[in-house]
Parts: C-alpha cells; structure tokens; sequence
C-alpha cells in the first residue's frame, strides 16, 4: 500500500487488489465487484434523495472502497458500512446530515429493493435507537480503521481544468459525458489504484471516443498532465467492463447479517444464550449469597452490635467535645466583650476631658477680650 506525501489517500497494486482480505475468506472476484458496486449505488441513490452535490457522494463511495481493501465484506455487513461512510462523508464535506434523515433514506432504500411494505421509521422507537446505535458504533470502527483519513482527491475536479487547456466549451456533450463517466468510475476499483489524473484522462479518452472529437497527439495531449497510455487504457478497460455488467444485487456473505434495519435469527440465539447464560449465573451467585449470609448470620449480628456500642459511645464522646467547646467560645466571647465595653469607656472618658478642656479655654478667651474691650472705651487704651 503506498500513501502520498501528504498522506490523504493511498493506493494499491493489482497483486493487492487480487489477494483483498474478501478473497482471503473465501469470496470471489464476481461478488466483491458485485457488493462494491451494490454499496456505492446506495451512496449514491441516498444523496440523490437528499438533494446533495455530488462531491458527498463521491467521497463516500471512494472511502468505501479504501475501507474494503482492508476489510472483509465477510465481516462488515456492505449496507451498513455504506450507511457509515455516506454520513461520515456528509461531515466530512461540510454539509452533514441528521442521522434520522441517513437512517430514513437507507430503510426505504431497503424496503424498496427487498419488496417489503414501505412502512414509516419512527424516531421514537427501540429500532431506531437500535439502528442509530450500531450506525455509531460502525461509523467509530471504520474511522480508526483508516486512522481518521477522510480526505480525496476527486477527478472531477480535474475536469474542468482539462477542458480550458484543450479548449473545449463548457457546453459540448464531451464534457458531460467525461463528467459522467468520472461519476461511474468511482463504482469501480480505480479510485484506489490510479491517482485522480489518470481517471480524469481516461474520462477524457472515452468521452472523446464516443463523441468523435480529435485530441491533440503530436505531441500526446496526455503527456501534458503528466499521465501514461498505459493507465488511460487500463481505466477505458475497468470501465468498459463495468458497463457490461447487470444491475448489482445485494449477496448475502456477512456473518453478521444482511439488513442495516434487523439482526439475523443466528445473531438472535447467540444473545438469547448469552442473555440465559448471564441469568443462570446471576442466579446461581444469589444462591451463594444466601447460603455464606445464613453461615455468617450470627457472626454478624455480635459485630454488629459491637460495632453499634462502638458508635455510641462515639457519639456521647463528640457530644461532650462540642459541650465543652461551646463552653469555651462562650467564655471567650465573654471576655471579648468585656474588653470591647472597657475600650468604649476609656474613648468615653477621653472625649469628655477633652470637651471640657476646649470649652475652659473658649471661656477663658472670651473672658480676656471682653476685658480688653472695657478698657479700651474707658481710654485706658490697650496694654
């Protein structure tokens, strides 16, 4: 597996593709290609039904197929990790979806292509929590399971630069058809094998092909984007292969059922005997229980009353502490007291001498001038 310099994304051999973990348990070629294509049609029909850019779509169908180049579709049921990845790629994309909406469009999804009665998923109810549960729960594995590497580089971007250096017009029907052909490419294995380049070149190729519009080739128009015949032929192959193939149906190969709403009856009986199991040995431990308290009963009831002594005389010992305590701080409020009341008497005393000392002098004054005063009118003039 190689990754990049930046480590958003990786690719792999054709010897790694051939010898995937599904081939590994025993899965053939026909049926993994069969569950890559059935899952990322999922994708894609539910961000139809969302009204979503095609850019949620595209990450989430890509980062399906990097998940299953590490995983087994023996081991992780395909509509789930689908579901998964479609509300992983909303967040990642910045346009995220409410669980129940994902929830909502996978179930009818679901009942549509089963033939079952379209009924009504309600919110409120133990098998939307069941189903919002394990759509957590997944959506944690397959994240650590990648180490939390969420970013693509899709070729429909690619595109557009193209179309400006080889001087199309954004109307002509090559550029939807290579718009198009990007957009089925990513049901296929190429998105983890050739870089975003050489996809966008094969779009390209074959849009031109089918449209009869001549490419520059002296020099190659190919060799502008830094891109090989080699891998523009292998991408005009995979897909030519792809469209020769029938509408893809889900294959049951997971050993964890094949519904993203229900369990299969083998996983039922497996809980109901770890459920009996776990009862049986509750029950068998209450036995035990009962038997050691029946042995120990006696022993207990003298430590008990022991113990209980014990904490009355505790008790009779803290009351006597605060008694005594009290006792203290009423003593010594006591004195606080007193000693507050003698300062206030002593500033008492102090003003008062004061006051009197102030008004002796006044008077004195007083006196003095009203003497000075008398003589003067009598002529005696100022000493």
């Amino acid at each position: 597996m190689i990754y990049t310099a930046i480590m958003d994304t990786f690719y792999l051999t054709d010897e790694q593709i051939k010898n995937s973990p599904s081939r590994k348990d025993g899965i053939d070629e026909v049926t993994e290609t069969t569950l890559r294509i059935h899952g990322c049609d999922l994708i894609q029909e539910s961000g139809i039904l969302l009204n979503l850019p095609q850019v949620v779509m595209s990450t989430g169908q890509v980062l399906f197929h990097r998940f299953y180049c590490k995983k087994s579709f023996a081991r992780f049921n395909a509509k789930r990790v689908a579901a998964s990845w479609f509300w992983l790629a909303s967040k990642f994309e910045e346009l995220p979806v409410k669980a129940s909406e994902g929830l909502n469009v996978f179930h009818r999804m679901e009942c549509r292509r089963e033939n079952l009665p379209l009924e009504h998923l309600d919110t409120s109810s133990k098998k939307y929590d069941d189903m919002k549960a394990d759509l957590i729960r997944t959506e944690r594995h397959i994240l650590i399971e990648l180490g939390f590497i969420g970013h693509v580089e899709h070729p429909h971007k690619l595109l557009s630069i193209y179309r400006a250096t080889l001087e199309l017009t954004p109307e002509t029907e090559l550029v939807q058809r290579a718009w198009n052909l990007a957009n089925d490419s990513l049901r296929t294995t190429l998105c983890v094998r050739f870089k975003s380049e050489v996809v966008a070149c094969g779009a390209v190729y074959v849009a031109a092909r089918r449209c009869r519009v001549s490419l520059p080739e002296n020099p190659p128009w190919w060799k502008v984007f830094d891109v090989d015949k080699a891998g523009i032929d292998e991408v005009c192959r995979v897909l030519a292969h792809l469209y020769s193939l029938p509408k893809a149906q889900y294959i049951p190969v997971c050993k964890e059922g094949g519904s993203i709403v229900t369990l299969n009856r083998s996983q039922e009986v497996a809980k109901e005997a770890i459920l009996k199991a776990a009862l049986d040995k509750l029950k068998d431990s209450k036995t035990s229980n009962e038997e050691s308290k029946e042995e120990h009963a006696e022993t207990d009831h003298r430590t008990d009353a022991g113990a209980e002594k014990n904490k009355v005389r505790d008790r009779n010992r803290e009351r006597q502490r605060d008694k005594e305590r009290l006792k203290f701080r009423e003593r010594d409020r006591g004195r606080e007291f007193d000693r507050k009341r003698e300062r206030e008497d002593i500033e008492r005393d102090t003003d008062k001498s004061t006051k009197r000392s102030h008004r002796s002098r006044l008077k004195r004054e007083r006196s003095l001038r009203e003497t000075k005063i008398s003589l003067f009118f009598k002529g005696e003039g100022l000493p």
